[in-house]
């Protein structure tokens, strides 16, 4: 997995949540504001669309003709903007408001009229309140990503900036304070997702005065120059380097400390929206001091700023590997353990990521660990959210790599969480891929020794987790002495490990009946030989082929068998080296030693032909629907060569629907490779045999009496193979039932 794909996904889940949220937060705080600060009631609003556009209109009308500073036009434009205002605020209306030809009018008040007489430096009246309701009317409407072109088409943008710095002329006014904030607020939402006008922005000269502005003593006009800062640095380069070298870094250091919590909200949002695929930057915030307030905002009060401190802290962390030891040693980490259970879902998937990032510092692993991270990051994996999915599994990923975490992460259920987990993600699910193999990769040494501690030493459900990851993670030279020798590593009896198996295999669980039944799958998988076929046991005479050349021809014959009414010619040398069923038939005490023609009564012509082709050339293509006919003959004489090419093709052929028959087939006719590839058959498929109506063939106990199956496979019956375990249990009079179910 690549860096940068890992912090895409989470920066990119957060910018999405932020597409909507940022939305509905920034009206809902300009509604607040405007409640704050308005003098006028609500106004009461039209219902009809017709009314509704006569209302727009007549007040579109009144601004466009109210436009000189004496007090009847003022007084005029003031109410027609607070009535525009109150209808912006509905989303269900807005469009209409913007079709009759609104922002214009809005626009042209965002600049205070002339003096009535030249010279006059009398105040106008409602100085600074009409052009604030126009910029938060503005701002309300530029919420809709549709209408901000048009507002900055209509020349919005260069009235803003101006508006940002009305308190260098001296006013000190609440009025000052809240057209400044309120053209922060309108710049914020007219450049959200709009890289054009955030340029513009910058091109119009904003950038240097919302800097200016984070010196303000009013905390609103701070958060609200911080939020748009924070806009404007988004995915722009030109903007982030233009806000860095206005010398904004120390003053958004300062207010990560602020006891406001939305000032601290704000900054760690512009410093995180610099920091973001900008590693020189970083390393400028990081000279700055920010490292230990954004730290401490992990403890806020604020879930907004925890969020994006964790957030901010996981874009540290991928600087070098010193950064993410500070991170460490400044007492990150519990305080992200803690947010890994918060009750805000964003809050999670920040932390878990955070945690991931440090992870991938092996001097961290432990510790992070071993601090309590592990169980609250394997419950986030069932998380129907594919980010914090993916950022929990990450973080495992790393924790996973340092061997002081492997037996914990066992002891716990991990391995098992992340076999069974429902991943959303293909890269979660490589991701859970990489942390299984990685941790088979570390079970070897003083790692197997703890577990096989545990696996004696600890309680019953801590053993049968070990137990079950042994038996999927252990190595294939690992596996015989875990779990079949009766003198393994340290002394310890490790065939105890199958005795846990099967003890779970006989549970009363069907859930421990199913883990049983895989892990035993999987180390007769392990097991499995890579050659196709068992090999016959050798014959006790030197084999003799013919060649195809002899089969039913009578040159040299010497003895003729008689199939369903018709002749088969065959030569006794061939056969007396073939079996031990011919070599009795042809050199004992039998009649047909001397006879010339040998009736077979019992096997279809086809058949026979096929097993004395095998007879004289030791191969042939066994096809299923004559496999069993043909098996039945080769075990009626003897052809363990044949018998093995005949159950390596009905074993192909297992389904849910038939391993009961097969089985039995195997029994009647002692085909043991075919018993075998019945058993791993219902192993591996043993959760849909539970709920299929049939039933097992008895012999409970046939892997406990068969352990040789588990170091070696005699065949692998289309990439599998088959059989099972005991051991000691024969030996030490156990009696056992094979687990009785419903299959």
């Amino acid at each position: 997995m690549r860096r940068s794909t890992r912090i895409i996904s989470s920066v990119l889940a957060m910018e999405k949540l932020g597409v909507v949220s940022a939305r509905k937060s920034l009206k809902r705080k300009l509604e607040e504001e405007f409640g704050d600060d308005g003098r006028l009631d609500a106004m009461p609003q039209p219902d009809a669309p017709g009314d509704l556009v006569g209302e727009v209109s007549a007040q579109v009308s009144v601004l466009n003709s109210a436009i000189s500073s004496s007090e009847a036009d003022r007084s005029a434009a003031k109410r027609a903007v607070h009535v525009l205002t109150e209808l912006a605020k509905n989303d269900d209306i807005v469009n209409v408001v913007v079709d009759c030809q609104v922002v214009p009018a809005l626009v042209r008040h965002l600049q205070s009229p002339e003096p009535l007489v030249e010279g006059d430096s009398s105040p106008i009246p409602f100085e600074h309140e009409i052009e604030k309701g126009c910029a938060l009317a503005i701002g309300l409407l530029a919420v809709r990503p549709e209408h901000q072109q048009l507002i900055v088409d209509a020349g919005a943008l260069p009235h803003l900036v101006q508006l940002l710095k009305r308190h260098r002329a001296g006013y000190k006014t609440r009025a000052v304070n809240g057209v400044v904030r309120r053209a922060a607020d309108a710049i914020t939402n007219l450049a959200h997702e709009n890289s054009n006008i955030k340029t513009l922005v910058r091109i119009e000269g904003g950038i240097p005065p919302l800097v200016e502005l984070l010196k303000f003593i009013d905390t609103k006009v701070q958060r609200a120059a911080a939020g748009a800062l924070r806009t404007l640095a988004f995915k722009n380069d030109g903007n982030k380097n233009q806000i860095v070298e206005c010398n904004a870094l120390p003053m958004l250091v300062l207010m990560l400390r602020s006891e406001d919590t939305g000032v601290h909200y704000e900054a760690v949002g512009v410093i995180g929206n610099l920091v973001h695929s900008s590693p020189d930057i970083k390393k400028d915030v990081l000279h700055a001091g920010a490292l230990q307030p954004v730290i401490e905002l992990l403890r806020s009060s604020c879930t907004e700023s925890q969020r994006e401190a964790a957030l901010l802290l996981g874009q540290f962390a991928a600087a070098d590997s010193d950064c993410k030891a500070h991170i460490v040693q400044r007492g990150a980490v519990q305080p992200l353990i803690n947010m890994l259970q918060a009750p805000d879902m964003q809050i999670r998937e920040m932390s878990a990521f955070a945690l991931g990032r440090l992870a991938q510092d092996t001097h961290n692993q432990a510790g992070i660990a071993h601090n309590g991270s592990m169980v609250p990051l394997l419950k986030l994996l069932d998380s129907r959210n594919g980010s914090l999915q993916h950022n929990s599994a990450f973080a495992l990923y790393g924790l996973a790599d340092n061997e002081d975490n492997v037996a914990d992460f066992i002891r716990i259920g991990g391995v098992q969480k992340l076999q069974e987990g429902v991943f959303k993600a293909q890269p979660t699910k490589d991701c859970v891929a990489k942390t299984l193999k990685r941790l088979e990769e570390k079970i070897h040494g003083r790692v197997l020794n703890h577990l096989l501690y545990l696996m004696r030493v600890a309680e019953k459900s801590v053993q049968r987790r070990i137990v079950l990851a042994l038996a999927h993670l252990c190595s294939p030279e690992h596996q015989k002495i875990i779990f079949l020798d009766a003198h393994g590593i340290n002394h310890y009896d490790n065939s105890f490990g199958l005795e846990l198996l099967l003890e779970l295999l006989e549970s009363t669980s069907l859930k421990h009946q199913q883990d049983a039944s895989l892990g035993l799958y999987k180390l007769a998988q392990k097991a499995t030989s890579v050659c196709a076929m068992d090999a016959a046991p050798p014959s006790p005479t030197p084999q003799v082929y013919l060649g195809e050349q002899y089969v039913n021809n009578s040159t040299l014959s010497d003895v003729t068998f008689l199939v369903e009414g018709k002749r088969f010619y065959a030569h006794r040398i061939c056969l007396l080296a073939s079996s031990d069923a011919f070599r009795a038939m042809f050199d004992g005490g039998y009649r047909e030693k001397d006879a010339q023609d040998v009736e077979i009564p019992n096997i279809r012509w086809e058949v026979f032909e096929l097993m004395m082709r095998y007879v004289y050339t030791g191969s042939v293509d066994v096809d299923l629907d004559i496999a069993q006919d043909l098996l039945r003959a080769a075990d009626q004489y003897l052809l363990e060569g044949l018998k093995r090419l005949c159950e390596y093709t009905i074993a192909r052929d297992i389904s849910v629907e038939n391993v009961s028959l097969m089985y039995e087939l195997s029994e009647a006719f002692t085909a043991k490779t075919l018993k075998h590839s019945c058993i791993l058959y219902i192993l591996e498929h043993f959760e849909k045999l539970t709920i299929k109506p049939c039933v097992l063939p008895s012999d409970p106990m046939y892997i406990t009496r068969n352990p040789e199956f588990l170091h070696r496979s005699p065949y692998q019956a289309g990439g599998t193979n088959p059989d099972f375990v005991d051991m000691k249990r024969a030996g030490a009079g156990h009696k056992h039932k094979w687990f009785s179910l419903s299959f």
